[in-house]
This record gives structure tokens, C-alpha cells and sequence, in this order.
């Protein structure tokens, strides 16, 4: 990164009193989120505690999950404990250096008072609330539909109950449906709409079934897409443990799986990758054709991979004549929202994505975000017109989920 763009930049004109909307906020799963409701004949196909070398570690579908190092998540690294590593790495660390001190699990991780507190401080309105753990868990049930249909209504359950839906009007925990069966996605997607959830979350992927994979718009899958679109509902696609480890493995045979952070291979291939190909199989598989009340909003995934895909789409419809009912162009703006990362140059990227489809994601308290929810607005938003920054920080979360906060 060169030195314009690790300058921080100001934003004028922003009120004291609470205002700005977080897409992307996060708890740290309580211990018994997966096991408190979970269905107990599942036994080793669904979510257990081990001891494993003396530390508590869990087993997913009888197998080790590595996805988090800590599943206990105390202690934990700091809020936005690697922003000088993303900020271009000046003290060249490795990334487990960068994560430096860890600190004991605050309460405002895990109870939802203390979360509100909080967000009075941090300026916070309203907030979406993501899992921390809970991305990394359907790839490993991914043979196992049942188990997996099993294991994220009793997760859903635990959410509703700890953070709740809709909580006070202002904190929105968002329920996550494996579409690893249809039928039981559905059900699910159901049973949390009429449990008050406004965003759900599935994963950003084709759905592994026997034999290979089917795309998530396959007709299949209508049943599904159709309630969401006919409650109104918002569909997240919030980045995880996405299957795309299989386009590595293509690269570095037995690589190490050891844990998120993997070869630098990794992250050259897979940037990006599971999430454009998401949204580009929506439109060329003309989901919002067949359901034109759609909304999805691309979460944590960065904003990095828009525009390279706009231009792909610009290329499929003039090499496709006839087969887009619409501009797909058009259609990925009016139907897709997306948090850029906060290292992401947003005065750039609306050349190509409109300004009223972005949306401010801090992904605090992770060490990836930001130190504080806000700081958003001077890394990423600073010298865009006021105007587009109180849409990117508040109005647009509030148009695509459509509630009002006042």
C-alpha cells in the first residue's frame, strides 16, 4: 500500500449522538452455542468438546476442527490487533507475530446488555451480528446433510435465546441455514423468519452433493429463495470456510490444514474467488429473474472483486446476446449489497458499484477489523461527499434490511 492510501483520512460534519449501522459486527460463541440445543442423537456426526493435548478443542463430525486455533476464545487477540499488518506490515511479522498480546474474553463478547452498552460508546445505532465460529462449521458436515441441518437449528436456537433476532430494535444476531439439504433449509429459513430474524446467512459456495457439486441456484433450491424473497428477508453471504481449500490442494498436494491461515498460496487463489463466483452463478443462473424481490448482501468478503466481475458480466452479455433478460450489470447492482473491507479504497470503487448498494462492516472485535466500529469512516470513507457516507454508514444497511431505527 503506498503512503496516500495508509494516511488516515477526516470526515467532517458527524453527529454525537448514535447513528451508524454495522453490517458486519461479531460475538465470540459462548461454549454450549452448538451443543446447549443440539440434537443428542447425533452423537459424533454432529458438535463436540475434546481434550486434545490439554486444550479443549472441538470435534465436528467426529473429525478435529481447526478452523479456530481457541474454540474457547479466552484468551483472544485484541480489536483490530493486525491493523498495521493489513496496513501494508511495516514491521514485516508473520501473522501469528501481528496478532501480538492476547487478553481475557470481555463480557461485551458474550452478553448482549453489556453489547449495548457498548455500542451507545461506540456510536453505534444498530449493528448486525455474524458468527465468529460458526463460518467455519458446515464444510465439515458437508457429506452429512442431516447432521448439518441438525447442528444449525440447534446453533439458530442458542442465537435466538443468547442475542436474539431482533434485541431492543437495534442488535440483529443473524441465523445461518446450510443448504446442504433443500428441503430442511427451508423448514429452517421458515422456523427463524417467524422467530423475528430479518438477515440470514448461507455460505458463499456450489452445495456439495454425492458425487460433486450443484449450484445453489440450481431450481432445486427454489423453494428456498422463494420464501426469502417473499418475506422480505435479506440473504448474507458472509465469508467463512468456503470449500475453495480444494483449489489449493490442486496447487499444493497435502498442503497443512492446520488452521485459517494456511500457505501464501492460499490467500492468491482463494481472495475473492468463492464469492465471485457466488454472485456471477446468481445472475447467469437468473435467479433474480425467477424471484426479481431478492436482496443479498455480500459480507466480509471485501469489495476488492466487484468491478472485476461487473466487467465479466459486461463481457458474458455482449458475447451472450439474448440469453440475459436484463443488463446483468444492472441486475448484480440492483439486487446485491456489499461491505468493503475498511482497507479497501471506496472512493475508487464507485466507479463501478453504486454508492446506495455499499454498506459500512468493521467486523470488530476481530483482529482483522477495526479497532472501533467507526474508524471505519476515517480508513474507508473519508473524502467522499457527506452524503454518501452517512448512506454507506446507516442509510443503506437500514433500505435493504428495511426497518427504521428512529
Amino acid at each position: 500500500m503506498n503512503d496516500d492510501r495508509n494516511a488516515r483520512r477526516t470526515v467532517t460534519n458527524k453527529p454525537t449522538k448514535p447513528w451508524i449501522f454495522d453490517f458486519d459486527n461479531h460475538y465470540y460463541e459462548a461454549e454450549d452455542a452448538f451443543t446447549r440445543y443440539q440434537d443428542r442423537s447425533l452423537r459424533n456426526r454432529g458438535v463436540r468438546w475434546a481434550e486434545v493435548d490439554g486444550r479443549r478443542r472441538l470435534l465436528v463430525g467426529g473429525t478435529l476442527n481447526s478452523y479456530i486455533a481457541n474454540p474457547t476464545f479466552d484468551p483472544v487477540a485484541k480489536p483490530g490487533a493486525l491493523y498495521d499488518w493489513y496496513r501494508g506490515n511495516p514491521r514485516q511479522q508473520q501473522i501469528k507475530d501481528a496478532f501480538g498480546e492476547l487478553e481475557p474474553l470481555r463480557p461485551e463478547y458474550r452478553d448482549r446488555a453489556r453489547r449495548l452498552q457498548l455500542m451507545d460508546e461506540q456510536g453505534l445505532a444498530g449493528m448486525l451480528l455474524f458468527p465468529t465460529l460458526g463460518v467455519g462449521v458446515e464444510d465439515a458436515l458437508r457429506h452429512d446433510p442431516e447432521a448439518g441441518d441438525k447442528v444449525f437449528r440447534a446453533f439458530n436456537r442458542w442465537l435466538d435465546e443468547d442475542w436474539g433476532f431482533n434485541y431492543e430494535g437495534r442488535l440483529f444476531a443473524v441465523p445461518y441455514v446450510p443448504l446442504l439439504d433443500p428441503v430442511a433449509a427451508v423448514d429452517e429459513l421458515r422456523r427463524v423468519i417467524e422467530a423475528g430474524a430479518v438477515v440470514v446467512n448461507v455460505r458463499n459456495a456450489p452445495v456439495p452433493v454425492p458425487g460433486g457439486f450443484r449450484s445453489p441456484f440450481d431450481p432445486v433450491y427454489d423453494p428456498f429463495w422463494g420464501l426469502a424473497a417473499e418475506a422480505g428477508i435479506v440473504v448474507a453471504t458472509h465469508a467463512g470456510l468456503d470449500g475453495y481449500d480444494t483449489l489449493v490442494q490442486m496447487w499444493e498436494p497435502g498442503g497443512a490444514e492446520s488452521s485459517l491461515f494456511r500457505s501464501p498460496l492460499r490467500g492468491i487463489v482463494t481472495k475473492g474467488r468463492a464469492v465471485s463466483d457466488f454472485y456471477a452463478a446468481a445472475v447467469c443462473h437468473r435467479i433474480f429473474d425467477r424471484f426479481p424481490a431478492l436482496r443479498f448482501a455480500s459480507v466480509e468478503n471485501g469489495a476488492a472483486w466487484a468491478p472485476e466481475l461487473l466487467h465479466r458480466l459486461d463481457d458474458a452479455a455482449n458475447r451472450n446476446p439474448g440469453y440475459f433478460q436484463d443488463h446483468p450489470r444492472d441486475v448484480f447492482g440492483e439486487h446485491v449489497w456489499i461491505t468493503p473491507f475498511w482497507e479497501d479504497r471506496v472512493d475508487e470503487l464507485v466507479a463501478d458499484v453504486r454508492v446506495d448498494r455499499l454498506l459500512l462492516g468493521s467486523d470488530w472485535p476481530h483482529a482483522e477489523g477495526t479497532r472501533a466500529p467507526a474508524d471505519f469512516l476515517t480508513e474507508s470513507l473519508g473524502g467522499l461527499p457527506d452524503a454518501d457516507i452517512r448512506r454507506i454508514a446507516r442509510e443503506n444497511a437500514l433500505d435493504v434490511m428495511r426497518i427504521s431505527l428512529d
